[in-house]
């Protein structure tokens, strides 16, 4: 599981990636994480199975291999850990979640 300290590093941490599976509508509401990629739970295995010119295209970085830190959030932990769950299933050895999530972060950054 990731942490607070974790996720507030991640624009420090190139190499990691943080993975935001809430709606575009809960974003709107809400803001988002510094330094995350929205893709919404129910699109999720879809774009890990993109081809990686498709996931640069449609979200900007890099398709995360299957050894790289890709940590999940969400509002408050739920999808998130449903999140990793999936990815580990699809080989993303070091697929976690942030159980915290859109709650702790605002709660901590004075959101």
């Amino acid at each position: 599981m990731a942490t607070y300290e974790e996720v507030k590093d991640i624009p420090n941490q190139l190499d990691k990636y943080l993975v935001d599976v809430r709606n575009k509508s809960e974003l709107k509401e809400t803001g988002t994480l510094p330094a995350s990629i929205n893709i919404p739970l129910p699109d999720l295995e879809k774009a890990l199975n993109l081809p990686d010119e498709e996931f640069k295209a449609s979200y900007g970085r890099v398709k995360p291999s299957t050894e790289a830190v890709v940590i999940f959030s969400c509002k408050a932990g739920g999808r998130a850990a449903r999140a990793a769950n999936l990815a580990k299933t699809m080989g993303f050895a070091n697929a976690k979640a942030y159980p915290g999530s859109w709650t702790e972060w605002a709660q901590k950054e004075g959101k």
